[in-house]
């Protein structure tokens, strides 16, 4: 037997748009839980905060996302894409991930779920995050009041983290300034981390080594932008965690939630208006 959804008190939203949730709940009051199906939440925060408990689906993206960090990684050091477009042969050229010093922005689901994949290379990782807490799996945790110290110590510098007010534009030029000039700038959390504006000086500057997106702002990234024409950049689609990937484990997540609320148990991926994720 269905429930009208007048008395639904639970509410899976599978879209994409905040302003059509808002305007699906301003009628069902009876509803007291809202699961999102992104990690993301930011244009959801507005909404959150309402009395209901929300939760979405961080975490889960971690294993894809984190696969994806290490391709970007490996791929732009090798300088795969520049070789590759090559139709002589030509000298080897790269860089080595071996005994490398890497620095993570963010110490969420992605994080840990790279760090493993990290460890066989040998390399140094300093994690940043909001409180300085030791993580498993990494040589050194620090704050994010020593986020410049843990660039100007990188070979390769990975963002991973949520897009809060506190993130918006925590890489600009005097982040990328501190970075060594080889260091590889890595995004795969939200392309709001990034001033792109200040990115492109950087790298016309040779501040930085490179940079490897798949996240950027604007997203989708404007034909013609500048970024698309560096030979140091590699950008992908925001394809870290493909929807068919994604599809399984969010339905995992869903029914688990949903048997746990029907319990009174505490839900999986529970939101935090006041952290932003």
């Amino acid at each position: 037997m269905l429930t009208p959804v007048a008395d639904a008190t639970g509410l899976i939203w599978y879209g994409h748009n905040a302003t059509q949730l808002r305007r699906l709940l301003e009628p069902l009051a009876s509803v007291r839980w809202v699961q999102l199906p992104s990690a993301g939440i930011e244009s959801y925060l507005e909404l959150v905060g309402d009395g209901r408990t929300w939760t979405c689906a961080k975490a889960i993206y971690g294993e894809a996302v984190a696969e994806h960090a290490l391709a970007l990684i490996l791929t732009s050091l090798r300088k795969i894409p520049v070789i590759a477009r090559h139709r002589r042969w030509s000298d080897v050229v790269g860089a080595s991930l071996y005994d490398s010093r890497i620095t993570i922005i963010g110490a969420g689901g992605i994080t840990s779920a790279l760090l493993p994949l990290l460890a066989s290379f040998r390399v140094s990782v300093t994690v940043v995050r909001r409180h300085p807490k030791a993580l498993e799996g990494a040589d050194t945790t620090l704050g994010r009041d020593r986020l410049l110290e843990a660039l100007s110590a990188a070979d390769c510098v990975v963002l991973a983290c949520a897009l809060t007010p506190e993130t918006v534009g925590m890489i600009g030029l005097r982040e990328m300034e501190a970075m060594p000039d080889h260091a590889l700038l890595v995004n795969v959390a939200r392309g709001g981390l990034v001033r792109t504006e200040q990115l492109v000086s950087a790298l016309e500057r040779n501040l930085i080594g490179g940079a490897a997106l798949d996240v950027t702002d604007p997203e989708p990234l404007p034909e013609g932008h500048p970024l698309w024409r560096m030979n140091n950049v590699l950008i992908t689609p925001h394809s870290a965690n493909p929807d068919e990937r994604g599809r399984g484990p969010l339905a995992e997540l869903v029914r688990d939630n949903v048997k746990r609320f029907a319990d009174g148990r505490t839900l999986r991926g529970q939101v935090s208006k006041q952290l932003g994720y």
